[in-house]
Protein backbone atom coordinates (compact mmCIF):
# COMPACT_ATOMS: atom_id res chain seq x y z
CA UNK A 1 0.00 0.00 0.00
CA UNK A 2 2.91 2.34 0.75
CA UNK A 3 4.37 1.49 -2.62
CA UNK A 4 1.17 2.41 -4.34
CA UNK A 5 0.98 5.81 -2.64
CA UNK A 6 4.57 6.65 -3.53
CA UNK A 7 4.01 5.64 -7.12
CA UNK A 8 0.94 7.83 -7.35
CA UNK A 9 2.81 10.83 -5.93
CA UNK A 10 5.53 10.43 -8.53
CA UNK A 11 3.00 10.19 -11.28
CA UNK A 12 1.34 13.45 -10.20
CA UNK A 13 4.65 15.33 -10.04
CA UNK A 14 5.68 14.00 -13.45
CA UNK A 15 2.33 14.99 -14.96
CA UNK A 16 2.64 18.53 -13.61
CA UNK A 17 6.13 18.92 -15.05
CA UNK A 18 4.94 17.76 -18.47
CA UNK A 19 2.06 20.28 -18.39
CA UNK A 20 4.42 23.16 -17.53
CA UNK A 21 6.78 22.21 -20.34
CA UNK A 22 3.83 22.04 -22.73
CA UNK A 23 2.73 25.55 -21.84
CA UNK A 24 6.24 26.95 -22.26
CA UNK A 25 6.55 25.27 -25.63
CA UNK A 26 3.20 26.69 -26.77
CA UNK A 27 4.17 30.26 -25.79
CA UNK A 28 7.41 30.03 -27.71
CA UNK A 29 5.76 28.77 -30.87
CA UNK A 30 3.22 31.67 -31.05
CA UNK A 31 5.89 34.40 -31.38
CA UNK A 32 5.51 36.15 -34.77
CA UNK A 33 3.11 33.53 -36.10
CA UNK A 34 -0.22 34.59 -34.63
CA UNK A 35 -2.92 36.78 -36.27
CA UNK A 36 -2.52 40.61 -35.99
CA UNK A 37 -4.00 42.08 -32.85
CA UNK A 38 -6.41 45.05 -33.14
CA UNK A 39 -5.36 47.78 -30.71
CA UNK A 40 -8.07 50.19 -29.48
CA UNK A 41 -7.73 53.88 -30.58
CA UNK A 42 -7.66 56.07 -33.77
CA UNK A 43 -4.84 56.08 -36.32
CA UNK A 44 -4.02 59.13 -38.49
CA UNK A 45 -2.02 59.20 -41.73
CA UNK A 46 1.46 60.70 -41.60
CA UNK A 47 1.68 64.30 -42.79
CA UNK A 48 4.53 66.46 -44.12
CA UNK A 49 2.72 69.63 -43.00
CA UNK A 50 2.13 71.05 -39.55
CA UNK A 51 -0.75 69.51 -37.69
CA UNK A 52 -3.64 71.68 -36.63
CA UNK A 53 -3.45 73.84 -39.80
CA UNK A 54 -6.66 74.75 -41.60
CA UNK A 55 -7.12 73.20 -45.03
CA UNK A 56 -8.90 74.66 -48.04
CA UNK A 57 -12.20 73.08 -47.07
CA UNK A 58 -12.20 74.88 -43.75
CA UNK A 59 -11.55 71.82 -41.54
CA UNK A 60 -8.65 71.30 -39.20
CA UNK A 61 -5.90 68.83 -39.95
CA UNK A 62 -2.74 68.69 -42.07
CA UNK A 63 -2.44 71.59 -44.52
CA UNK A 64 -3.63 70.71 -48.02
CA UNK A 65 -0.92 70.63 -50.68
CA UNK A 66 -3.42 71.93 -53.22
CA UNK A 67 -3.51 75.24 -51.33
CA UNK A 68 0.22 75.80 -51.62
CA UNK A 69 1.65 78.14 -54.27
CA UNK A 70 3.55 76.44 -57.13
CA UNK A 71 7.29 76.23 -56.64
CA UNK A 72 9.04 79.44 -57.67
CA UNK A 73 5.87 81.54 -57.67
CA UNK A 74 5.37 84.66 -55.60
CA UNK A 75 2.14 86.01 -54.10
CA UNK A 76 0.41 88.62 -56.20
CA UNK A 77 0.76 92.21 -55.02
CA UNK A 78 -1.78 95.03 -55.19
CA UNK A 79 -1.33 97.29 -58.17
CA UNK A 80 0.63 100.32 -57.05
CA UNK A 81 -1.40 103.52 -56.95
CA UNK A 82 -0.37 107.08 -57.56
CA UNK A 83 1.62 106.46 -60.78
CA UNK A 84 2.16 109.37 -63.15
CA UNK A 85 -0.56 109.40 -65.79
CA UNK A 86 -3.26 107.88 -63.57
CA UNK A 87 -5.90 109.43 -61.42
CA UNK A 88 -9.06 108.60 -59.49
CA UNK A 89 -12.68 109.22 -60.43
CA UNK A 90 -13.89 109.13 -56.81
CA UNK A 91 -15.35 105.61 -57.10
CA UNK A 92 -12.17 103.66 -56.50
CA UNK A 93 -11.66 103.03 -60.21
CA UNK A 94 -8.50 104.08 -61.99
CA UNK A 95 -8.91 106.37 -64.97
CA UNK A 96 -6.43 107.73 -67.48
CA UNK A 97 -5.24 111.27 -66.81
CA UNK A 98 -5.88 114.01 -69.37
CA UNK A 99 -2.86 116.00 -68.18
CA UNK A 100 -0.73 117.53 -70.92
CA UNK A 101 2.72 115.95 -71.03
CA UNK A 102 5.87 117.86 -71.91
CA UNK A 103 6.26 115.98 -75.19
CA UNK A 104 2.82 117.22 -76.28
CA UNK A 105 3.58 120.90 -75.71
CA UNK A 106 5.60 123.71 -77.19
CA UNK A 107 6.70 126.77 -75.18
CA UNK A 108 7.19 130.44 -75.95
CA UNK A 109 7.67 133.69 -74.05
CA UNK A 110 5.27 136.42 -75.08
CA UNK A 111 5.79 140.16 -75.31
CA UNK A 112 6.60 142.15 -72.19
CA UNK A 113 3.74 144.16 -70.69
CA UNK A 114 5.54 146.46 -68.22
CA UNK A 115 3.85 148.50 -65.56
CA UNK A 116 4.62 150.28 -62.25
CA UNK A 117 8.26 149.25 -62.28
CA UNK A 118 7.39 145.64 -63.07
CA UNK A 119 8.32 143.49 -66.05
CA UNK A 120 5.54 141.06 -66.99
CA UNK A 121 6.03 138.25 -69.50
CA UNK A 122 3.52 135.51 -70.40
CA UNK A 123 4.89 131.98 -70.55
CA UNK A 124 2.77 130.32 -73.23
CA UNK A 125 2.30 126.56 -73.62
CA UNK A 126 0.56 125.28 -76.77
CA UNK A 127 -0.87 121.82 -77.33
CA UNK A 128 0.87 120.42 -80.40
CA UNK A 129 -0.57 116.92 -80.04
CA UNK A 130 -3.64 115.43 -81.72
CA UNK A 131 -5.53 114.91 -78.45
CA UNK A 132 -7.21 117.25 -75.97
CA UNK A 133 -5.29 117.62 -72.70
CA UNK A 134 -5.31 119.81 -69.60
CA UNK A 135 -3.04 122.09 -67.56
CA UNK A 136 -3.60 123.02 -63.94
CA UNK A 137 -1.47 125.08 -61.57
CA UNK A 138 1.94 126.70 -61.87
CA UNK A 139 4.78 126.08 -64.30
CA UNK A 140 8.33 125.54 -63.17
CA UNK A 141 10.97 127.85 -64.62
CA UNK A 142 14.63 128.85 -64.38
CA UNK A 143 16.92 131.25 -66.20
CA UNK A 144 20.11 129.60 -67.48
CA UNK A 145 23.26 130.76 -69.24
CA UNK A 146 24.70 129.29 -72.44
CA UNK A 147 26.26 126.38 -70.55
CA UNK A 148 22.99 125.51 -68.81
CA UNK A 149 23.90 126.85 -65.36
CA UNK A 150 20.97 128.38 -63.49
CA UNK A 151 21.08 132.12 -62.91
CA UNK A 152 19.51 133.37 -59.69
CA UNK A 153 17.24 131.52 -57.26
CA UNK A 154 14.14 129.55 -58.18
CA UNK A 155 11.11 131.75 -58.95
CA UNK A 156 8.41 132.06 -56.29
CA UNK A 157 4.68 131.48 -56.70
CA UNK A 158 2.24 134.36 -56.55
CA UNK A 159 -1.00 133.68 -54.71
CA UNK A 160 -3.77 132.51 -56.98
CA UNK A 161 -6.48 129.89 -57.38
CA UNK A 162 -5.59 127.09 -59.77
CA UNK A 163 -8.18 126.09 -62.34
CA UNK A 164 -8.08 123.36 -64.95
CA UNK A 165 -7.40 124.71 -68.43
CA UNK A 166 -8.50 122.42 -71.28
CA UNK A 167 -6.38 122.59 -74.41
CA UNK A 168 -7.73 121.25 -77.65
CA UNK A 169 -5.13 120.53 -80.35
CA UNK A 170 -3.54 123.89 -81.13
CA UNK A 171 -4.94 125.53 -77.99
CA UNK A 172 -2.78 127.59 -75.59
CA UNK A 173 -2.54 128.57 -71.93
CA UNK A 174 -0.32 131.15 -70.27
CA UNK A 175 1.23 131.82 -66.87
CA UNK A 176 2.74 135.14 -65.84
CA UNK A 177 6.46 135.61 -65.14
CA UNK A 178 7.03 138.87 -63.25
CA UNK A 179 9.99 140.67 -61.69
CA UNK A 180 10.94 144.20 -60.66
CA UNK A 181 12.78 146.30 -63.22
CA UNK A 182 16.46 146.01 -62.20
CA UNK A 183 17.09 149.65 -63.05
CA UNK A 184 14.47 150.62 -60.48
CA UNK A 185 15.21 148.00 -57.80
CA UNK A 186 19.00 148.13 -58.07
CA UNK A 187 19.24 144.31 -58.13
CA UNK A 188 22.27 142.62 -59.63
CA UNK A 189 21.53 141.26 -63.08
CA UNK A 190 22.61 138.68 -65.63
CA UNK A 191 21.60 138.11 -69.23
CA UNK A 192 20.18 134.58 -69.64
CA UNK A 193 20.59 132.54 -72.80
CA UNK A 194 17.35 130.65 -72.20
CA UNK A 195 14.37 130.08 -69.95
CA UNK A 196 13.62 126.50 -68.95
CA UNK A 197 9.90 125.77 -68.52
CA UNK A 198 8.42 122.71 -66.81
CA UNK A 199 4.68 122.05 -67.30
CA UNK A 200 2.61 121.27 -64.17
CA UNK A 201 3.20 117.79 -62.72
CA UNK A 202 5.89 117.03 -65.30
CA UNK A 203 9.65 116.60 -64.96
CA UNK A 204 10.87 117.11 -68.50
CA UNK A 205 11.56 120.71 -69.49
CA UNK A 206 11.07 122.89 -72.53
CA UNK A 207 13.84 125.31 -73.47
CA UNK A 208 12.94 128.78 -74.76
CA UNK A 209 15.51 131.25 -76.06
CA UNK A 210 15.56 134.42 -73.91
CA UNK A 211 15.87 137.67 -75.86
CA UNK A 212 14.41 140.15 -73.35
CA UNK A 213 17.67 141.33 -71.81
CA UNK A 214 18.98 141.32 -68.21
CA UNK A 215 17.03 139.80 -65.34
CA UNK A 216 17.57 140.18 -61.58
CA UNK A 217 19.61 137.36 -60.02
CA UNK A 218 20.59 138.69 -56.55
CA UNK A 219 20.28 141.64 -54.21
CA UNK A 220 17.24 143.69 -53.30
CA UNK A 221 13.96 142.91 -55.09
CA UNK A 222 15.59 140.17 -57.12
CA UNK A 223 12.73 137.68 -56.77
CA UNK A 224 10.97 136.39 -59.84
CA UNK A 225 7.29 135.37 -59.48
CA UNK A 226 5.03 132.98 -61.38
CA UNK A 227 1.23 132.89 -61.65
CA UNK A 228 -1.15 129.97 -62.33
CA UNK A 229 -2.11 129.03 -65.88
CA UNK A 230 -5.06 130.73 -67.57
CA UNK A 231 -6.60 130.12 -71.00
CA UNK A 232 -5.18 131.97 -74.01
CA UNK A 233 -1.81 133.52 -74.80
CA UNK A 234 -1.79 136.46 -72.38
CA UNK A 235 -1.48 138.94 -75.26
Amino acid sequence: MAYTSQSLRRAVVLGSAVAVLGLLSACGNDTGNGAPQKVPGNASPASDGPTGATDTAGGSGPASKSAAAPSGSTPSSPTPTGKAGTGGDGTGNTVASTRCHTSELSAAVGRNNPGAGQENFPIVLTNKSARTCTLRGYPGSAFVNASGTQLGPDPKRSSGKATTVTLKPGGSAWAGLTFSNPEVSGAKTASPAALLVTPPDERDQLKVKWTAGPVPVSGNSSSVFLTVFSPGTGA
